[in-house]
């Protein structure tokens, strides 16, 4: 009977403890403001570093590409003002580089499969944006463990905190979780991603790259340098866009100072 009472006793303390731990444990938390960050392209003056452009289009191509699309930037914008500074020839070159989906022609005698079934491809042209990694959704899920990697073409846009909060994700991992957060099954902790738990494995290293002109590739260069090619993604006319905005100010002061010295003229006598 005691032998017996002990036992129960025993196991309803240690089922007691054990619920007391899972209470205290968390799998979600509120994310962290992202990292204050000073962007060339920030303010009325803000412009694009080119060569940051050209390192961060490096990398993008390199690690990003990988599992992440970039469905509404073209390959002619390459070589356009305001874009990476790449010259015509660079940008064909590296649109041939990719392998686009082909249509029915005459070439491939309206076949879109070859005997393995797989989709019949060319080389890009400038003409043609950049492909997808994945064929379709199911595939990109099955390869990334259930989660859908996100379209970069915008992604500093449909983000609240912009270039900053993306620079912070990607620098955001490697630290230790607080006490009693637990970090899920094929997930990682992010203190800057909302909840904390990111399907997203840490993408850059130091070395992930490297950079044609020499630069450094420590994880905040090649994150600041992604970041921005990602800005320009978002924005590739940012830089006439502001040019514009200053000629239209400044010709509105000019129209406002006529006006007003006509105004003064016409008057001047009539009171």
């Amino acid at each position: 009977m005691r032998i017996a009472l002990g036992a129960s006793l025993g196991l309803a303390a240690f089922l007691g403890l054990t619920f007391a731990a899972l209470a205290d444990t968390v799998t979600t938390l509120p994310a962290l403001p992202p990292k204050d960050v000073s962007w060339s392209f920030d303010g009325p003056f803000g412009h694009y570093d080119r060569a940051a452009l050209q390192r961060g289009f490096q990398v993008y191509k390199e690690v990003c590409s990988a599992c992440h699309s970039l469905n509404r930037v073209a390959f002619h914008t390459l070589d356009e003002p305001g874009g990476p500074g790449f010259t015509e020839a660079q940008a064909k070159a590296i649109a041939a580089g990719y392998k686009i989906p082909d249509e029915p022609n005459d070439q491939n005698k309206g076949q879109l499969y070859d005997s393995s079934g797989n989709r019949v491809t060319r080389a890009g042209t400038i003409a043609d944006y950049f492909p997808p990694p994945f064929p379709n959704e199911p595939a990109a899920r099955a390869a990334n463990n259930g989660a859908l990697p996100p379209d970069l073409s915008i992604i500093e846009k449909a983000r609240a905190g912009g270039a900053s909060y993306v620079f912070s994700i990607l620098t955001g991992f490697g630290q230790t979780p607080p006490a009693g957060f637990t970090v899920l099954a094929n997930k990682y902790y992010n203190p800057y991603f909302d909840g904390r738990n990111i399907s997203m494995p840490p993408p850059l290293t130091d070395g992930s790259v490297t950079f044609s002109d020499g630069t450094k590739a420590t994880v905040e260069q090649e994150a600041q340098d992604v970041v921005t090619f990602l800005a320009w993604a978002g924005e590739p006319k940012m830089e006439e866009r502001k040019r514009l905005g200053f000629g239209v100010i400044a010709f509105l002061l000019v129209f406002s100072g006529l006006l007003y010295l006509s105004y003064r003229k016409i008057w001047h006598d009539k009171h």
